[in-house]
């Protein structure tokens, strides 16, 4: 394919505001990739999104862009309650997807679109891409070459905090700046699972592979935020501790909460018989990986986005850098053919952990997984 993709931006808000768009908009990729079209419901947002990073078109309605916004591609950046619903009319459109996480919020839904994608033969990239940081196939290789001694159990998960409320492009006065948060805390596809959680879920299934079974506790603590003096109803689950069970006896504890957190980041922890991996630590000592030597000079604990393929020059100073190099993989997929390892079957297997803890606490019951996914060697 010699002429750049034509991409379409569903959705103007944070994540298209601070990282989307502006990484798209560089120099260096217009020969790969063009932003095509914007879209977003708020009056004058999208137009505005337009105006300051060149894009041609721009619209109020997703429908109006699918018909007349000339893409070949979307990335959908809208709250992902709506992912599966937009997914599946940009792919019934002839349209290539890249899902800003999560994919969707249940496996029915995701099995629809992965069917869907086969029969037109059309790609899907589904974000997060932890796979492709080296950091998690170094780690793996670890473990599989008895670093650990043998493995006994696994940590990760993330917390909400104020995180969202707090994001700089929610307290100003103009469109781009005054983005509402308050779907994050409402169902569906709210709470602290599909949105952060969903990170550390991709990091360790992509180092253990997939899990077996589930059991859970989860429920709203937090039943009411205030965000710029108003307040804000919260029904989506925002308090979720569960066990996983990948086989053998090795289990896994995932927290999806309200606040708090006992692992680095979005990063599992790992324990065996003669050592752990803690953050990026080996038995208390740095992790050896490629690209460790970038990953330390970055500001910030950027390090490990730095070392994505496509996260060079100007973009390492842009945010969410992982979200841009997931586009790019869908990019490099449709331009030159071959597979990105960043899997709308991996992302299924983790909506799978996610949908099924959530029926384990509501049930009392542990849940077997009915998903798979395949190492991407």
């Amino acid at each position: 394919m010699t002429e750049p993709l034509r991409l379409g931006v569903v959705g103007a808000g944070s994540i298209a505001v601070r990282g989307i768009l502006p990484h798209l908009h560089q120099d260096d990729i217009q020969d790969q990739v063009r932003l095509a079209a914007v879209c977003d419901p708020v009056p004058g947002r999208a137009q505005a999104a337009a105006e300051q990073f060149g894009i041609p078109k721009s619209f109020t309605s997703y429908e109006d862009l699918l018909a007349r916004g000339d893409v070949d591609v979307v990335t959908i950046a809208s709250p992902i309650g709506l992912h599966y619903e937009q997914g599946k009319q940009a792919l019934l459109a002839g349209k290539h997807v890249h899902f800003n996480k999560t994919m969707t919020t249940t496996v029915a839904e995701a099995n629809d679109l992965i069917m869907l994608a086969a029969a037109r033969s059309l790609r899907i990239v589904a974000s997060p891409g932890q796979v492709l940081r080296p950091h998690v196939r170094s780690i793996r290789q670890l473990i599989q070459e008895g670093e650990l001694g043998v493995l006994c159990w696994a940590a990760c998960g993330a917390a909400f905090g104020a995180y969202h409320e707090h994001e700089r492009v929610r307290q100003g006065n103009d469109p781009l700046s005054n983005i509402d948060p308050s779907w994050y805390f409402r169902k569906p596809g709210g709470g602290p699972l599909y949105d952060m959680t969903v990170y550390a879920l991709h990091e360790l299934t992509s180092v253990l592979g997939p899990a077996k079974r589930v059991t859970a506790l989860s429920g709203v603590r937090i039943s009411e935020r205030e965000f710029r003096g108003r307040s804000v109803p919260c029904d989506a689950d925002d308090n979720t501790v569960m066990l996983l069970d990948f086989g053998e006896s090795l289990y896994a504890f995932v927290y999806g909460t309200a606040a708090g957190r006992i692992t680095r980041g979005f990063q599992p922890s790992y324990f065996g018989t003669a050592g752990s991996v803690i953050g990026f630590s080996l038995n208390g000592r740095p992790l050896n990986f490629p690209g460790r030597e970038v990953a330390d000079a970055a500001p910030n604990g950027l390090g490990q986005q730095w070392v994505l393929p496509h996260v060079v020059g100007a973009h390492r100073h842009i945010e969410e850098h992982h979200v841009y190099e997931d586009i790019m993989q869908l990019v490099d997929w449709v331009r030159d053919g071959v597979p990105s390892p960043v899997t709308a079957e991996h992302a299924r297997h983790v909506i799978d952990i996610i949908e099924s803890g959530y029926r384990s606490a509501q049930s009392g019951r542990a849940q077997d997984l009915v998903t798979a996914f395949a190492w991407p060697d």
